[in-house]
């Protein structure tokens, strides 16, 4: 029998220099979300190295003695015992090498390879972590069609620095002569760039008119009403999925666990029958390229008749989880669809007097909000009633009649409306429902034509 080894996560060092107009509250943050990015992406953080200046250095974006206290790390050289902590920190290391720099922003091309030089060590910016993380975990043929225009739209203009990191042979392909005889290697893969990038852009234009067809005719036939999470990534939103649709959706404690958009039934089924969609989790600094590309995955929160905002009641940041999700929705031109605040985790606050007292601040600074764990069933089931009370609150009543010859119609009333009292004489059924006018006055005409 083999015994399995669970190989150790790669390790990495983080680079951040915080500039005067960044507190040191909002800077700690973006350093734990790095972090998580990191763990998520395989990388143990091994150790953090942080400088505070006016502005990047424009060679290699720390300045050049930061510089070289990283190097000096990355080769484990022996002045590095100067540094607090060392000891535990080659006792974490356990022997294994600096795989990479994550830098905590996006630095140029010219940056990035001053850095990666003078290190010895591979860099990735923050941009670049979260698109690698995206690469990963696209599933659907739409997902990885966005990222890897993302992700062409990021490599473009780094050709040349990597090509000079080549060496002299990197950057001529062919011919004699000079220039005209023949494309560099950036030249050539820069049009190879454009073009792929044009072909994944109709490739996603065909793919958008497809499920614009299919979510109307799936709204057509059943006249559902329709919700979308949103909110921060890890925030909670895949678990409330799951108990909402008590369907089986990947539930991990990682940043972008999902990417693609998931569409199931609200569990128990109500009338109007509901379709809940998750979405791809926001975060703070999130590359411009992908909020672009994304924008068909985010589609399911413009055509949504309600956002239930999903928000990390114990997370002491909540407030920048707001601004950011408030300001991608509005990127979107989704900020004119009504919104549910939905603070979840409540049960990772504390004791129960804690979360008495978050729930009541909560409660005060945002009236009408949902506090919560998605992990509670009352919760759960209170939220429930709460989503098919808002689909509920514009329902009339009304009588239907059925006539026996036509009693193949008797499903799509049920379906469609809340059925108050039935009864029969010789000629047919007469049904007292509740629900919307349209839905009604539809199956009125529905019946008149049988």
């Amino acid at each position: 029998m083999q015994s399995e080894v669970k190989e150790k996560p790669m390790c990495a060092v983080v680079a951040a220099v915080q500039l005067p107009n960044v507190s040191d509250g909002e800077f700690e943050s973006s350093l734990a979300e790095l972090r998580e990015l990191a763990k998520t992406l395989g990388f143990e953080v091994a150790h953090s190295f942080i400088q505070k200046r006016a502005g990047f250095d424009t060679t290699g974006y720390l300045g050049a003695g930061k510089r070289d206290e990283i190097r000096r790390f990355v080769l484990n050289e022996p002045a590095m015992e100067d540094f607090e902590g060392f000891e535990q920190v080659q006792a974490a290391l356990g022997g294994r090498p600096i795989e990479a720099i994550l830098v905590d922003h996006e630095i140029s091309p010219t940056q990035a390879r001053n850095l990666e030089v003078e290190a010895g060590c591979p860099v990735m910016d923050r941009t670049m972590v979260i698109l690698e993380i995206f690469h990963r975990n696209a599933r659907s043929r739409a997902a990885r069609a966005q990222v890897e225009i993302a992700r062409l739209g990021y490599m473009a203009p780094r050709l040349r620095e990597m090509a000079k990191l080549a060496g002299p042979q990197g950057r001529q392909r062919s011919g004699v002569g000079g220039r005209g005889a023949g494309e560099s290697h950036t030249e050539l893969d820069r049009r190879k760039i454009r073009d792929r990038i044009a072909e994944l852009q109709l490739e996603i234009t065909a793919m958008e008119l497809e499920r614009k067809t299919q979510r109307a005719r799936r709204q057509g036939r059943q006249g559902l009403a329709a919700v979308a999470l949103v909110g921060y990534t890890n925030a909670g939103k895949s678990t409330l999925m799951r108990a909402l649709t008590g369907s089986e959706v990947l539930v991990a404690n990682k940043l972008f666990a999902t990417l693609d958009t998931t569409v199931r039934v609200l569990y128990p089924e109500s009338v109007p029958r509901v379709l809940v969609s998750d979405t791809v989790g926001f975060i703070k600094n999130l590359p411009h390229g992908l909020v672009a590309s994304f924008k068909s995955t985010l589609d399911e929160a413009l055509d949504a008749a309600l956002l239930l905002h999903v928000i990390d009641a114990s997370d002491p940041g909540f407030e920048r989880q707001l601004q950011v999700t408030d300001e991608v929705l509005a990127e979107i031109g989704a900020d004119e669809v009504p919104r549910l605040r939905v603070f979840n985790k409540i049960d990772h606050v504390g004791d129960a007097t804690a979360q008495a007292e978050r729930e009541a601040d909560l409660r005060a600074l945002y009236p009408g909000c949902v506090v919560m764990s998605a992990r509670r069933p009352d919760d759960v089931a209170a939220l429930h009633q709460l989503i098919v009370a808002r689909f509920q609150q514009d329902f009339i009543e009304a009588e239907l009649f059925l006539a026996w010859s036509a009693q193949q119609l008797r499903g799509e009333v049920f379906a469609n409306c809340e059925v108050l009292e039935e009864r029969a004489d010789e000629e047919g059924a007469f049904f007292r429902v509740r629900g919307g006018r349209d839905t009604v006055e539809a199956l009125r005409a529905q019946i008149a034509r049988a």
